[in-house]
C-alpha cells in the first residue's frame, strides 16, 4: 500500500485549479476584476514602499514596519494573483506540481510573517503612546531589524513545516483543487492518505501562530487604551487614536477574512472562495489606501513627492 501511494504521488505532475465555477462569459468579467485589483495592489504597495524609502519625514520605526507590510502584501498577493488571472483565460487551468509547492510555500511564508509583523507594529504603537519619551531609545534601528528578522524566521519555519506535511501526502484519487490557488485544506481534501495527523498539526500550527500574535496585539491595545483615557484633552485623545486606527483596521481586515474563510462550513465552498479572494488581493489593495488616507505624514510626503515641495528629502 505504501509503495502504491509513493507511485501515485510520483505520477502526479500537475493539478487543476477550478476556481470560481461560473458561466464562461463571467470568466472574462472575473479576469478583468482580478486584473484591475491586482494592478491596484502593485501600484499602491510599490508606491508606498518608494514613498517611505525616499521621504525623510517617514524615516521612523512605524514607517519601517509599514514599508515591510507593503512588501509582504505585495509578495503574498503576487504568489497567487498572476496564476489566477492567467487561469481565467485558460481552458486547462492547470498548475504544475512544482508550481503548486512553490505557491503554497511563498503564500504561507508571507501570510504568517504578516501576522507576526502586525504584532510587532502593535508593540511599536504601545511604546509610542505609553512611553513617548523613551520611544527613540527603545525602538532602535537594531530592535526593529531584529523584530523583522524574527517575523520572517517564524514565517519561514511555519511554511517549511506546512509544505513538508502537505506534499508528503499521496494524491492518487484526484488532482482537482476546488480553489483558485494551492492551499492546505483543498489539498487535504483530494489526498488519498490518512490526513488526520496532518490536520491536527495544521490546526496546532495555526494556534501557535495566531494566539501569540493576538495576545501581543490585545495586550498592547489594552495598555494603549488605558493611557489614552488618561489624556485630559479631547484633541490629545483623538491624535493618539489616529495613530492606532489604521493599524487596527488592517488587523481586523486580515484576521477577519482569514477567520471567515477557515470557519466557513464545508457545505458552502463558494463562500470560502470569496473570503480567500478578500485576503489574497482585496486586503493587500486596501492596506496602502487605509494608511495613506488616514495618515497625515503619508499624505504630506505624497504631496511633496508629487508637487516637488521643499523639505521632502
Amino acid at each position: 500500500m505504501g509503495e502504491r501511494g509513493i507511485n501515485n504521488h510520483s505520477e502526479m505532475n500537475e493539478f487543476i485549479l477550478i476556481g470560481f465555477q461560473v458561466r464562461p462569459e463571467l470568466q472574462i468579467l472575473l479576469f478583468v476584476i482580478f486584473l484591475l485589483t491586482y494592478s491596484m495592489v502593485l501600484l499602491g504597495n510599490i508606491g508606498m514602499i518608494v514613498l517611505i524609502l525616499i521621504a525623510s519625514r517617514l524615516n521612523t520605526p512605524m514607517y519601517f514596519f509599514l514599508g515591510n507590510l507593503s512588501f509582504i502584501d505585495l509578495s503574498y498577493s503576487s504568489a497567487v494573483a498572476p496564476k489566477a488571472i492567467a487561469n481565467f483565460l485558460s481552458e486547462s487551468k492547470t498548475i504544475s506540481f512544482a508550481g503548486c509547492v512553490a505557491q503554497l510555500f511563498f503564500f504561507a511564508l508571507f501570510i504568517v510573517t504578516e501576522g507576526f509583523l502586525l504584532a510587532a507594529m502593535a508593540y511599536d504603537r504601545f511604546i509610542a503612546i505609553c512611553s513617548p519619551l523613551l520611544y527613540s531609545a527603545r525602538m532602535s534601528r537594531r530592535l526593529c531589524i531584529q523584530l523583522l528578522v524574527g517575523c520572517y524566521f517564524c514565517g519561514c519555519i511555519t511554511s517549511i513545516l506546512q509544505v513538508s506535511l502537505t506534499f508528503t501526502m499521496s494524491f492518487c484519487s484526484s488532482h482537482i483543487i476546488d480553489l483558485f490557488y494551492c492551499d492546505v485544506h483543498p489539498l487535504q481534501k483530494i489526498s488519498c492518505s490518512n490526513v488526520f495527523i496532518n490536520k491536527v498539526i495544521s490546526y496546532s500550527l495555526s494556534v501557535i501562530i495566531i494566539l501569540p500574535s493576538i495576545i501581543v496585539i490585545m495586550v498592547s491595545y489594552i495598555y494603549i487604551l488605558s493611557t489614552i483615557l488618561k489624556i485630559h484633552s479631547s484633541e490629545g485623545q483623538m491624535k493618539a487614536f489616529s495613530t492606532c486606527g489604521s493599524h487596527l483596521m488592517v488587523v481586523s481586515l486580515l484576521y477577519g477574512t482569514v477567520s471567515f474563510m477557515y470557519l466557513t462550513p464545508a457545505s458552502n465552498p463558494e463562500l470560502g472562495k470569496v473570503a480567500s479572494l478578500c485576503y489574497t488581493v482585496v486586503t493587500p489593495m486596501l492596506n496602502p489606501l487605509i494608511y495613506s488616507l488616514r495618515n497625515k505624514d503619508v499624505k504630506e510626503a505624497l504631496k511633496s513627492m508629487l508637487w516637488g515641495k521643499k523639505g521632502f528629502l
